[in-house]
């Protein structure tokens, strides 16, 4: 099985190697790496073109935000199955992709979903959330919740039969890409109880009240469009159960 993994940077030069490396690390025989950069003004691309052929395809040029870069990564992926990781997250371990591929070829599910943590930036080895899909189900789409993306691994044929990212959405089209496919197209998805990647706190869902004002009129609106109630009530409400996400700690692998 071959894993396509899309990771898309704009000045990013401060985290970027451990993005790149923790990919570069993977176990996993059959990876494509695909860099789309905005046109960074830092040291990303001099960093980037440092690894040479080890990273499949590198492009540097403006875009038009987060989602059209991942649209252009999606695009030049050949792999049977895609996943997107951040350029401030990395793979927790080099199993990671093994795991994936390995769950999905005995599953034959269409997509993948599993854990992540939450890390300062500065002490990368000391949790603050732990955020995992155990025991998700599609109906929570109708509260505005979803699994962690970066551990959103799906075949790469439904990207080309459902849709790419809808980039009208700033902050929330990878909600509204995994609510197309997960909940209205229905496809098949299983759970890897791993923890898989780690992500630095900060990013851009994370900015703040005014931010999650923004980011849930985006879920919202995309309920709507895809046929949800989408009650205000409701939407806010999951932020009580995202209390035990700072509780809860994963089992030591």
């Amino acid at each position: 099985m071959k894993i396509s993994i899309v990771t898309v940077v704009y000045n990013g030069a401060a985290t970027i190697a451990s993005a790149v490396d923790s990919v570069l690390a993977q176990d996993h025989p059959d990876v494509e790496y695909i860099v789309i950069d905005g046109g960074s003004k830092d040291d990303t691309v001099k960093i980037l073109q440092s690894y040479g052929d080890k990273i499949a395809v590198l492009v540097s040029e403006p875009d038009k935000g987060i989602y059209d870069a991942m649209n252009k990564g999606v695009a030049r992926a050949t792999g049977d199955v895609v996943g997107i990781l951040n350029a401030d997250d990395f793979y927790t371990s080099s199993d990671v992709l093994s795991a994936v591929a390995r769950q999905l070829t005995e599953s034959q599910a269409d997509a993948l979903i599993g854990d992540l943590i939450f890390v300062q930036p500065d002490r990368l080895d000391h949790v603050v959330r732990y955020y995992s899909s155990k025991g998700f189900n599609i109906r929570k789409f109708e509260r505005g919740d979803l699994p962690p993306h970066p551990t959103f691994f799906v075949r790469r044929k439904h990207y080309e039969q459902l849709g790419n990212f809808d980039t009208q959405y700033r902050m929330t089209a990878d909600f509204d890409l995994m609510l197309r496919f997960l909940y209205i197209a229905k496809i098949s998805y299983t759970y890897l109880p791993k923890v898989m990647v780690t992500m630095r706190t900060g990013g851009i869902t994370n900015q703040g009240f005014k931010s999650k004002i923004k980011l849930n009129r985006e879920i919202m609106h995309s309920m709507r469009k895809n046929g949800l109630p989408a009650s205000v009530f409701r939407v806010y409400a999951k932020y009580f159960t995202k209390i035990f996400q700072l509780i809860r700690r994963p089992k030591q692998n």
